[in-house]
């Protein structure tokens, strides 16, 4: 079960003109804007990479201006843990949950998530937060993540699993933000 005190939520490569040609575009960053809204409330850390964005550009407007509180970290690596200051980030938060979203899943997220397990972390992909601009290239990372051993989840479940119940502050918020 996600605790958490012991989460994060990471957003990988959610940039430029590529963001917007992944399939089913609107429900992965509607997701993506729940998750880290719902991040925000249940107190959960973020990392934030972008992949070469002097070349793919910045991470789209609509979810950086959710970020303001957060930098994002350049990686030229497709995982998030090729890069030294990710990782860097990744141990000084502490947590061993990491909630996986982005682009696109059968690269990027994936390889991010191959790192994850072999630094002994959980990786929990949010299957309706990431994407690729072909569904099979999606169903073929998500197979193979889940596979070498990561957890997959949706934005609605791992929200849940991290509130354990209706008493926890926050609820109202997060509940209206998933209607």
């Amino acid at each position: 079960m996600l605790e958490m005190d012991n989460s994060l939520l990471l957003i990988v490569d959610v940039q430029g003109k590529l963001a917007t040609l992944m399939q089913d575009p609107e429900t992965y960053l509607n997701n993506l804007k729940i998750l880290i809204k719902g991040a925000e409330v249940l107190g959960l850390p973020i990392i934030w990479a972008e992949q070469l964005p002097d070349k793919l550009g910045a991470t789209l407007p609509e979810i950086a201006e959710l970020l303001t509180d957060y930098q994002p970290v350049a990686k030229s690596s497709f995982s998030c843990f090729g890069n030294n200051e990710l990782r860097q980030a990744l141990s000084a938060s502490g947590k061993n949950q990491i909630l996986v979203t982005g682009i696109e899943t059968h690269i990027c997220v994936y390889q991010t998530a191959l790192d994850l397990i072999a630094l002994n972390k959980e990786a929990h992909i949010v299957c309706d937060a990431v994407s690729s601009r072909i569904a099979t290239n999606k169903i073929v990372g998500l197979e193979k993540m889940n596979a070498a051993g990561a957890q997959l989840t949706s934005t609605e479940t791992c929200l849940f699993e991290l509130m354990k119940n209706a008493d926890i502050k926050g609820f109202k918020q997060l509940a209206q933000l998933l209607k």
